[in-house]
């Protein structure tokens, strides 16, 4: 149980320690992109910036998110916290489709204008497309440092902040489109920018719904995945002396698996000898599992 504990903190850790470089990074992009855009004559990048201000939301969440998830189990939480992780993982693709939402009607609304109201966006300067690129780099970078702590520490949540910076990157990839083509082509393709982030738009919302579906299954309690059930059977039935097994229930907490199944022993095994074989199995399902998993066994005479 203490290892477990510290597995825990190791987590919490790492994941304070990503959220708050992307913080940080994320203030001074934000900084820099306004100012850009107000220098140099470009809404688009003015938007840009406030776009990056969601990111301090996501960054707040996930660190707000992981001082609850850190904490050890309770009588008011005996599986622990961990669904506080998946409710941070709601709140950021929830994020990430208000942000998806916003650059598209944005889009819309200013390819219409350009194209029946004859609207003239005015051509930006080359500090706006100076802002564009390191804004792409800067975030792209974030995106996949965000993204391997994520995977390597196992948390969505993180995970979907990492796919907000991408989002980010993305949206700025967008303004480059229309600043650079509004510079080298001249104003008549200023247009290129609503168009640009019109498709981003689409690739936000893809992501938003890939981070969504795996957060909202896990609230609603969904079994495991197929492949992860064949394996926990696997463990099982490897042990000679289980009989049988049935009412076996998975599900998804947080970061953690939960397990409950019937196991069936001979009768004539003592209740030590059944023991010592139900640990067993629970120690290789928490091998397998990496120890994040809580297990229940409930043990009966096989007939």
């Amino acid at each position: 149980m203490e290892n477990y504990l510290q597995q825990d903190q190791v987590r919490a850790k790492e994941a304070k320690k990503v959220t708050l470089v992307g913080f940080f990074i994320n203030a001074i992009l934000t900084l820099f992109k306004v100012y850009a855009g107000i220098t140099g004559k470009s809404a688009a990048m003015v938007a840009d910036g406030v776009h990056s201000l969601s990111d301090f939301f996501t960054d707040i969440v996930v660190l707000i998110g992981f001082r609850f998830i850190n904490k050890p189990e309770d009588e008011d939480h005996n599986y622990g916290h961990g669904k506080y992780e998946t409710i941070a993982t709601l709140i950021i693709s929830f994020a990430l489709l208000i942000v998806g939402y916003k650059i598209l009607s944005s889009g819309v609304i200013n390819i219409y204008q350009v194209t029946f109201k004859g609207k003239i966006i005015e051509s930006p300067n080359l500090i706006a497309l100076v802002a564009a690129v390191v804004s792409i780099v800067s975030k792209e970078l974030l995106y996949r440092y965000t993204k391997h702590v994520g995977e390597k520490i196992k948390s969505q949540a993180v995970i979907a902040n990492g796919w907000h910076h991408r989002s980010d990157a993305f949206s700025s990839l967008g303004t480059l489109i229309g600043i650079g083509g509004a510079i080298v082509l001249g104003n008549r393709w200023t247009i290129l920018d609503p168009i640009a982030s019109v498709i981003v738009s689409v690739f936000i919302f893809k992501v938003a719904f890939e981070i969504l579906t795996p957060a909202f299954n896990e609230l609603m309690e969904v079994s495991l995945k197929a492949d992860e059930v064949e394996k926990i059977k696997n463990v099982i039935t490897s042990n000679q002396f289980i009989r049988d097994y049935h009412h076996l229930r998975t599900r998804r907490i947080g970061v953690k698996v939960a397990i409950e199944v019937h196991l069936l022993f001979d009768k004539d095994l003592t209740i030590d000898q059944v023991h010592d074989h139900a640990t067993e199995v629970e120690k290789a399902l928490k091998a397998l599992f990496e120890g994040n998993c809580i297990i229940t066994t409930h043990l009966e005479p096989y007939h």
